[in-house]
């Protein structure tokens, strides 16, 4: 069970926070913190021996077996590889946000539980086999980092962009489980590798294209592609640890883990592949062009999160191409699924880094504003080498290991043109050249980033604080993180073998039965090939457009701001669901009860009674039935004489004493039909409730001569008659045609036996209706707390007006 166990460690942990935030204020909690990380990478290492001889390890933990809903922690290649990046890059942010985080000015207890809250929540979103048990863990994600965007709670943007990644990624969320809902239907099953073995069934549903759209719209807007991209920048309002984990490991990954993960069973259509290589193109060029409008550090670094992120989310769609071509493993297509995971890795280790170095010049200068930065190099030569390396590596520049998989991925994009199926062989042509002009553009931000804020001239009186190298403890996390990136590109094929292999099997089963047959070697030296010149085309292109990029960066000024997606989303928010919507609710949100009351009893029929006529559910017959005594006759006419007189009465005393009456009544119903039981409650409450309305009633004044001379109300008449009607109906139509057998012998056969109880009735209570009995006891413990804090509240004001006078 500590398979499964280790995915909740992150979250128990969580519960210990307060007690070492306030009890050890000597020590900062994110030592404490960094255990359970460093803890956790230490155990997955341990898979690394079986997982990349093409093993998988799954324990199953049951949850709600009669649905077939379980906890099931599957290890293979690919979530294992993710498990690592979560924990490992997750001990680099807890060190970083240390030595970031002021234990004395910051609620540090509060960061870290949604730190470990959110990291428990994408463990299980890369192990879960179990789609029920995946979609808990992905709205998890959601609502954890919403919690850490809006950390910093007291500004508005923090909170603006924590309910935008929220409201987006959420809704997307939403779709999914709807693919995945269809998905369960078609299979049988909610397994993920029970769905992988029957693929090709799948394929031929009328649902299976619905199901493979709403997947991807859940994947789209997690990992932030385009048009659903908006959210990302908005979220670097959160600290720089917290962006610096979103984006490289955790958050904006998991939506590529998941168009990883259903390649298996969607990639034998032709729109999967269209959509996904396509949409990953789109968003590679959009976030590579936009980030050079950008002047906020951690705004270039979004986009060119953003444009990474389509670069891999199209070399994954291309992937899918291996499944419509014969020996396909012996093809350059190959190629695509093994560049996505490399570049996954590599973007981890440089896109860590360079977050963690804008946090730095942030902390140390006071400002992220890269039109006040400039000439830091020789105050800060530890980040200016970090951040060298992280952008040549983004940039796809040797001797770096960014430039061993945009090689890679120059090399999927340039197969396109040679699959003659779904009109590639014309359209196909767009491929390589979107993806060279975007890596122009990525080649510049790069430089942007890097030139603008560590070269040129020092401009320290626009600085709020003076600039100075950061402390040995902030350099710990990026150093290691840019030795990887010059580490991997000298021994790539060490990494390769260990990680990326098993993962592509992971994603391509039906091509590779285990790693070893992935026959592709890294190098970073393949000759004069297209890519080399592809590449030599970038760095020439690039290089110039950097020079003169004063000259052409004004273009951005010229864009329409009023025909943005973000404009679009605040129309959306502030007007559509804001303004208009708040008029529309005016109109009938009133404060007046009755009026609730009759919208409620006017829908209700409406919806029931239309529904009982359009599918003919309504059947009434005698048989079966028992014959009708006049002494039930009289108590039929002595309810409806009391039901008339408590609402035609003149007099409140007159009302409570018949409506008492007709609850007198319909205890007596009980007592004919053999239910002592429900007798016995409905006289306690029927005494009860007639001594409080007496009560109540009695301070009030008298009917005043306006209200009794009331006119009749058609509209209340109607929604009466029509309430009575529907009941009616139902009653007469469940009675007279029961499909199944009454659950009440259920109930009789299995109360002693199953229950081990004698009272039938409590019986139900407790053990049937266990769920149902206690929530009512939680609403009335709720209740209850809120009553004690409220009187408890009043006392403490009363208490203090007391000593100030």
């Amino acid at each position: 069970m500590l398979q499964i166990l280790c995915l909740f460690i992150p979250i128990m942990a969580a519960f210990f926070m307060p007690f070492f935030f306030k009890k050890i204020r000597n020590v900062h909690t994110g030592w404490f913190v960094l255990i359970v990380p460093l803890f956790l990478v230490i155990y997955y290492s341990t898979f690394i021996p079986a997982v990349s001889k093409g093993e998988t390890v799954i324990e199953q933990l049951n949850w709600i077996p009669s649905l077939g809903i379980s906890f099931v922690s599957y290890i293979d290649g690919l979530s294992l590889l993710f498990s690592l990046l979560i924990s490992g890059i997750g001990a680099l942010v807890v060190l970083y946000s240390i030595f970031y985080l002021d234990r004395k000015r910051e609620q540090l207890h509060n960061f870290y539980i949604y730190l470990l809250i959110f990291m428990s929540a994408m463990l299980g979103v890369v192990q879960s086999d179990n789609m029920i048990t995946l979609y808990l863990f992905w709205e998890l994600t959601s609502i954890s980092s919403f919690l850490l965007i809006g950390y910093w709670f007291n500004r508005d943007k923090s909170r603006f962009g924590a309910l935008k990644s929220m409201m987006i990624t959420v809704a997307g969320g939403m779709l999914m489980l709807g693919g995945f809902v269809l998905l369960s239907l078609m299979g049988g099953t909610f397994s993920i590798r029970a769905l992988i073995e029957q693929a090709p069934l799948l394929a031929t549903n009328d649902l299976f294209i619905v199901a493979l759209v709403l997947v991807l719209l859940g994947a789209f807007t997690k990992s932030a592609q385009f048009p659903f991209y908006i959210w990302l920048p908005d979220a670097m309002e959160a600290p720089t640890p917290v962006s610096a984990y979103l984006h490289s490991a955790t958050m904006v990954k998991a939506g590529i883990y998941l168009v990883a993960r259903f390649t298996p069973i969607f990639a034998l259509s032709e729109a999967w592949v269209w959509l996904v290589a396509g949409i990953g193109l789109l968003t590679l060029f959009w976030g590579s062009f936009f980030a050079l409008k950008q002047t906020d550090l951690k705004g270039i670094l979004a986009f060119s999160t953003v444009s990474q992120l389509g670069l891999i989310m199209s070399l994954l769609g291309v992937s899918a191409i291996a499944y419509h071509v014969d020996g396909a493993e012996d093809t350059v297509f190959k190629y695509a699924a093994f560049a996505a995971i490399f570049h996954l890795i590599n973007h981890a280790t440089f896109k860590g880094s360079l977050f963690m170095i804008a946090g730095i010049v942030d902390h140390e200068t006071g400002t992220r504003d890269i039109r006040k930065l400039g000439g830091l190099m020789s105050l800060m030569p530890v980040s200016f080498t970090v951040a060298i390396i992280g952008s040549f590596s983004m940039a796809g520049l040797p001797p770096f290991n960014g430039f061993l998989s945009k090689e890679m991925f120059l090399i999927a994009m340039l197969s396109v043109t040679e699959f003659d199926l779904f009109n590639f062989s014309t359209w196909g042509l767009l491929f390589p050249i979107i993806a060279w002009v975007a890596s122009v553009f990525t080649f510049i931000y790069s430089f942007y980033f890097v030139f603008r804020t560590f070269t040129g001239k020092l401009k320290v009186d626009q600085l709020p604080t003076k600039p100075h190298e950061a402390p040995i403890g902030m350099l710990i996390s990026p150093v290691i993180l840019a030795g990887l990136v010059v580490t991997i590109f000298f021994i790539p094929n060490i990494v390769t073998d260990t990680f990326v292999k098993p993962a592509v099997v992971a994603i391509q089963p039906f091509l590779y039965t285990s790693p070893n047959d992935v026959h592709i070697h890294v190098s970073a030296w393949h000759g004069p090939t297209p890519e080399l010149f592809m590449t030599i085309g970038i760095v020439v292109v690039g290089l110039l457009l950097f020079l003169t990029l004063s000259k052409w960066q004004k273009l951005y000024s010229t864009l329409p701001e009023r025909f943005t997606l973000n404009r679009f989303y605040d129309f959306t928010i502030n007007q559509l669901l804001g303004s208009w919507m708040t008029r529309f609710s005016k109109l009938y949100m009133t404060g007046s009860i009755r009026k609730y009351l009759a919208y409620m009893f006017t829908a209700i029929p409406v919806f029931v009674i239309g529904t009982l006529i359009v599918k003919k559910a309504f059947v009434f017959t005698l048989e079966g039935s028992s014959p009708i005594h006049l002494y039930e006759i009289i108590l039929i006419l002595v309810l409806v004489i009391g039901t008339i007189t408590s609402v035609f009465a003149r007099s409140r005393i007159t009302s409570i004493i018949a409506l008492g009456a007709v609850g007198y009544t319909v205890s007596l119903f009980f007592v004919i039909f053999n239910a002592p039981d429900l007798a016995l409650t409905q006289l306690v409450i029927e005494t009860i409730s007639v001594a409080l309305f007496l009560m109540a009633f009695y301070h009030l004044p008298k009917f005043s001569k306006v209200e009794e001379r009331t006119r009749f109300k058609f509209g209340r008449a109607f929604v009466s008659i029509a309430v009575g009607v529907m009941v009616t109906l139902v009653a007469l139509s469940s009675h007279s045609q029961k499909f199944i057998e009454s659950i009440s012998n259920y109930y009789k056969e299995t109360v002693y036996s199953e229950a081990g109880g004698g009272n039938i009735v409590n019986v139900i209570l407790v053990d049937y209706r266990g769920f149902d009995t206690l929530f009512e006891i939680a609403v009335l413990a709720i209740a209850g707390i809120s009553i004690f804090a409220m009187i408890k509240l009043r006392l403490s004001r009363k208490e203090k007006n007391y000593e100030s006078k």
